[in-house]
């Protein structure tokens, strides 16, 4: 029998109405058009049922024991009078709980897997749906299905505005029209824009809802005066601004133009001295740019240091924090992701924090230190900064010591943030901040291959292909991708483990400029899964959401979970999978964290990411497929971002003209919104 179900589970019932078909290898088959499960009546079934694993606290072991006690009235009794159930050996209060939570959440959620199948939607993300809402999904979702492409991660538009005509909203309603508008806005955060002008925001609703312009503007009109969105005319632009991100914008330029116009509260440094001394005590000396660079951060409240890499950013931060920290100065130190804050740590030998924990993070995207309960401390300094978007900089200057210094460290030329907006180079082309913008490599960097090929690329120069003596980088060029596919799978196999020692899951990372195609992340993860990672028998693994997971995977987290403390682009490994609690395990930078079924569409597989996804993290080796395939993302900071990811060995693995055109490309797409007019307005006021 083939057919279509919302959920289906061993040991049910299906009832079926259809026609008969002859399948050559299978014989005659019931094509099913329609429909129906029941629980099952039987014991036999009944345990079936309940050992499928699809109640969290009952797997094959449990579900016999309890038919054994209860027999048919075992689901009676889970319903109506769960305390029974530690009548049954090894059934305490824990379990028993966990058992009657499990049920009646299961139940919910099948009741919204059959309203979004009967809309003909797929019920993959019900358990999001369920967490999101909770017992009022259905409800809610009738009300107002645009709700969902809002709320709910992997539903867009399209699907929420399928069910919207199933329930019967009209196509040409104003609530269709304004949420297609408040989408198209939250669509374009994807893009980096923190805005859209009045016209191009206008035009692309029309393009999507195929409606009238009038019934477009009308609903835009509606917005503005309900608050919902806000219009600004910024720099000869009328910019159309979810709230959120104008409110955000607005308070990083206010707090930034505060911290320019006020002194430094340090103590007072004889600067010759205190280089000398630090000097001694961290055994490096200063070059001329860095010496500059320090005496500009005792003079002003904010600074910005900015350069590529070897360029000697770690040495002048370290150097600064020497100083400050024999003068009693109390520093805070963050970054971005997890690895960034890591390396900070490693390399200051002091604490570092991502900037999520040290705002102390909350569910539900709350932050514990702003205003009202500020950061403690007399200097805060940012690593990554290219990282930090604009809402996370405003959560950050919310919650700025007062009275402290600001030091913001990053290089400007990698790829601006993945979230909305440019801060540091808005920062910087602002004129608002002083700049300590290092040139110069050191003569040990200038050893490495990997620092040279990065500035010479960031200067418009191709890199040569490889020679047999080059120590960190190789270019290795295939002319097919057919080719540098099979060259990428020898060295990540091979070549690479067996000439310099690395752990090809460990160690090795693949960076790609796209998604799809075959040398995007999806292909590449799906060959190197199987590669670096082949099933293992009687192993359990689980299939959501379009990936197969197993023990042992290199996974990374793909949006903010406040909840698990775990952010976009953190890079972890599945551990265990646990089919009976439907649960997996995946460590963190040596922190595990649980994950329900339900909750893997936060999570893809990481052997190969994307360029973007890769910022703020560094790698023992990096290797970095590179064809004309991917002419559309091919820019130079793009590659410029790739090879400075390595930390010990980078390759390079392609055609040479899809480098050409990536490193000849210097053009970046612009992102709209206002907070480099409104910093300009506080430097010029005639502006």
């Amino acid at each position: 029998m083939i057919g279509s179900l919302a959920s289906v589970t061993p040991g049910e019932w299906l009832t079926a109405e259809g026609f008969w078909v002859h399948n050559k290898e299978h014989g005659f088959e019931l094509r099913a058009q329609k429909l129906r499960s029941v629980p099952p009546t039987t014991r036999e079934g009944i345990e079936k049922y309940l050992g499928s694993g699809m109640v969290k606290g009952i797997g094959p072991k449990y579900a016999g024991k309890l038919v054994d006690h209860f027999g048919e009235e075992i689901f009676q009794i889970i319903e109506n009078f769960s305390a029974r159930l530690e009548e049954v050996d090894g059934i305490g209060p824990g379990r028993r709980r966990k058992i009657k939570d499990a049920w009646a959440e299961q139940k919910v959620i099948r009741e919204i897997m059959v309203f979004l199948h009967s809309h003909n939607v797929s019920t993959a993300r019900a358990v999001r749906i369920y967490k999101t809402y909770g017992e009022q999904a259905i409800e809610r979702v009738r009300q107002n299905p645009y709700l969902l492409a809002r709320d709910i991660p992997g539903i867009g538009f399209k699907t929420a505005d399928e069910i919207a005509q199933q329930v019967g909203i009209p196509r040409d309603s104003i609530l269709r029209a304004s949420a297609g508008l408040e989408f198209i806005l939250t669509d374009a955060m994807g893009d980096g824009h923190c805005a859209l002008p009045r016209a191009m925001l206008l035009s692309e609703a029309a393009k999507v809802l195929a409606l009238p312009g009038t019934l477009i503007a009308e609903a835009l009109l509606r917005l503005l005066q309900k608050r919902e969105l806000v219009l600004e005319s910024i720099a000869g632009d009328d910019l159309v601004f979810l709230p959120g991100l104008r409110t955000a914008e607005v308070g990083i330029a206010a707090v930034i133009s505060e911290l320019a116009a006020a002194q430094p509260n340090y103590p007072k440094i004889d600067i010759d001295k205190a280089i000398l001394w630090a000097e001694g005590k961290t055994g490096k000396r200063l070059g001329a740019s860095q010496r500059g660079a320090l005496a500009t951060a005792f003079q002003h409240r904010v600074l910005i240091i900015t350069g590529g890499p070897g360029v000697g950013k770690t040495t002048l931060l370290n150097t600064l924090l020497t100083i400050l920290r024999a003068k009693k100065v109390s520093c805070l130190l963050c970054a971005p992701t997890g690895r960034a804050a890591k390396r900070l740590a490693d390399s200051t030998g002091m604490d570092a924090f991502t900037i999520h924990r040290l705002l102390e993070v909350q569910p539900h995207r709350r932050f514990g230190r702003d205003a009202s309960r500020p950061l403690e401390g007399d200097l805060l300094v940012v690593d990554e900064m290219s990282m930090v978007d604009v809402p996370l900089m405003n959560a950050l200057l919310r919650a700025h010591p007062r009275n402290a210094s600001l030091l913001l460290v990053g290089d400007v030329d990698q790829l601006p943030s993945v979230g909305p907006g440019s801060v540091l180079s808005d920062l910087i082309e602002s004129g608002i901040v002083p700049v300590a913008r290092l040139t110069e490599v050191f003569r040990q960097a200038a050893h490495s291959r990997i620092v040279t090929t990065a500035h010479a690329i960031n200067r418009g120069e191709v890199p040569l292909p490889d020679k047999p003596d080059e120590s960190d980088f190789y270019f290795i060029e295939r002319d097919t991708p057919e080719s540098i596919l099979t060259t990428l799978q020898e060295l990540i196999q091979s070549r690479i483990p067996k000439k310099f020692g690395f752990d090809p899951r460990r160690d090795i990372q693949v960076l790609t400029p796209m998604n799809r195609g075959s040398l995007g992340v999806r292909e590449l993860n799906l060959l190197l899964q199987t590669v670096l990672n082949p099933p293992l028998e009687g192993a359990p693994s689980v299939e959501k959401f379009g990936w197969k997971f197993r023990a042992g995977d290199k996974v990374i987290q793909t949006q903010n979970n406040y909840d698990k403390e775990v952010f976009n682009g953190d890079i972890g490994v599945l551990q265990s999978i646990d089919p009976i609690a439907k649960e997996v395990r995946i460590s963190f930078e040596g922190r595990e964290v649980l994950y329900d079924f339900g909750e893997l569409d936060e999570i893809a597989l990481a052997y190969a990411i994307t360029i973007h996804k890769s910022q703020g993290s560094e790698f023992p080796v990096v290797i970095i497929p590179l064809a004309t395939q991917q002419y559309l993302l091919l820019q130079r900071n793009l590659i410029y971002t790739a090879i400075t990811r390595g930390r010990r060995l980078v390759v390079l693995v392609g055609q040479r003209r899809a480098l050409q055109m990536a490193v000849r490309n210097n053009r970046t797409a612009q992102r709209h919104g206002g907070l480099l007019a409104r910093l300009q307005s506080i430097h010029d006021p005639l502006k």
